[in-house]
């Protein structure tokens, strides 16, 4: 999604879109959390994320998928991509 950054006194300020902010759970006032990737991105979450808290919701969404055939053990029997 493109976002348009726009001036705000003397900083820059970027519009998050509703669904981002109900997705999140950020709501105005809220303080987030901002870091530059090493290639040049930007990552923005709530000052509240919990990298265990993370993991664990990972866990229970990959425990809901369905487990196919491994792709491994088919490339080793000559599948190809």
């Amino acid at each position: 999604m493109d976002l348009q950054v726009a001036k705000w006194g003397n900083s820059l300020a970027l519009r998050l879109p509703a669904e981002y902010a109900r997705r999140t759970g950020i709501k105005a006032g809220d303080r987030v959390e901002a870091s530059l990737t090493p290639d040049g991105g930007l990552t923005i979450r709530p000052a509240t994320w919990n990298r265990k808290m993370f993991a664990r919701e990972l866990e229970t969404s990959r425990e809901a998928m369905k487990m196919g055939r491994s792709v491994i053990d088919e490339l080793r029997r000559g599948g190809r991509y």
